[in-house]
């Protein structure tokens, strides 16, 4: 049977960059399958996805096999922020490396195309700047934040041998700081936590010095990343860098959110994490170059839009 429409499977679909995939890829005109087990995810994201006509949600965990005809799949599934990822590493890290070889199986019994969600975390604390995709990387394997960071290592390389056993058509995106609406307000990340306090009034939480730098994209440029990497020819498979190569200090990010916010806020300063990376930026010339992608959104555009999204979110839950 010919389907009219693609059938799209996305993992962790519920979850903040997971959600607003689903809803542009509806917008597309495909038929969207949404996977989550709800662990991060939350129906509040999709809920108003479900009169749709083509999506469909269903509660499953990855690290379990899930059976369905689909023409792609989207593999998003992971905790992606310290404090969950850390709440149960090896939840975390069974999600990503079982989560990948059973989406690969899947994709392999079926013959669709796979894109993995990987992440700038394969990156560790770079000892090269800006990161390229043929850099491998200075992670520590035996610390707390190597469950993410070693799972996503991991799935990368099932991806390849998938692809070099099998001839599986895959795809691989290293995914860097994204912000945005939807993102748990409590989730631990730089926006949200800086957002949240300063629209509180409370102390702005910075570790280490604030010297250490980050490139933030919004989640509409991530997006239109992915599915461009989706809709790439079969020949190139990645791993490719998509983020905002535009690099700021957490100092100057806090300063302007409480700007924007015209909060009260005072800055605080806490030790640095372990293992927590000095700078990040992507190299993203191979995404220009391949997919005729780069960002649009600038930093205190996005942060706008963001901030009006937690301000509704905050007045709901007063």
């Amino acid at each position: 049977m010919i389907r009219s429409r693609k059938r799209v499977l996305v993992t962790g679909g519920a979850g903040f960059i997971g959600s607003h995939l689903c809803e542009e890829l509806l917008k597309r005109n495909c038929e969207v399958l949404c996977l989550d087990n709800f662990f991060t995810g939350s129906k509040a994201n999709i809920v108003h996805l479900q009169e749709k006509k083509y999506f469909e949600v269903i509660r499953h965990d990855v690290i379990e096999p899930f059976l369905a005809e689909v023409d792609q799949i989207f593999n998003l599934a992971c905790p992606a922020s310290p404090i969950h990822y850390q709440f149960n590493p090896i939840k975390t890290i069974k999600t990503s490396v079982a989560g990948a070889i059973n989406m690969l199986g899947l994709a392999k019994r079926v013959k669709a195309r796979i894109l993995q969600a990987s992440t700038s975390e394969v990156y560790g604390d770079p000892q090269q700047h800006p990161q390229k995709e043929g850099y491998w990387g200075h992670v520590n394997p035996v610390g707390i934040r190597s469950c993410y960071d070693e799972g996503k290592r991991c799935a990368e390389t099932l991806f390849m041998d998938y692809h070099r056993q099998h001839q599986l058509d895959i795809k691989i995106v290293r995914i860097f700081n994204t912000y945005g609406p939807r993102m748990h307000p409590q989730d631990g990340r730089v926006v949200s936590n800086f957002i949240v306090q300063a629209l509180l009034d409370r102390d702005i939480t910075l570790y280490g010095d604030g010297l250490q730098t980050r490139s933030f994209q919004y989640v509409d440029d991530l997006i239109t990343g992915l599915i461009a990497m989706m809709e790439s020819p079969q020949g190139f498979i990645g791993p490719i860098n998509i983020g905002n190569p535009c690099e700021f200090t957490i100092l100057e990010l806090a300063e302007m959110i409480i700007q924007l916010t015209g909060s009260k806020s005072k800055i605080k300063f806490l030790p640095l994490p372990q293992d927590d990376p000095r700078q990040r930026k992507p190299d993203i010339d191979l995404a220009k170059t391949e997919l005729n992608w780069q960002p649009k959104i600038q930093l205190e555009d996005g942060l706008s839009k963001t901030i009006a999204y937690f301000e509704t979110q905050l007045r709901e839950n007063v």
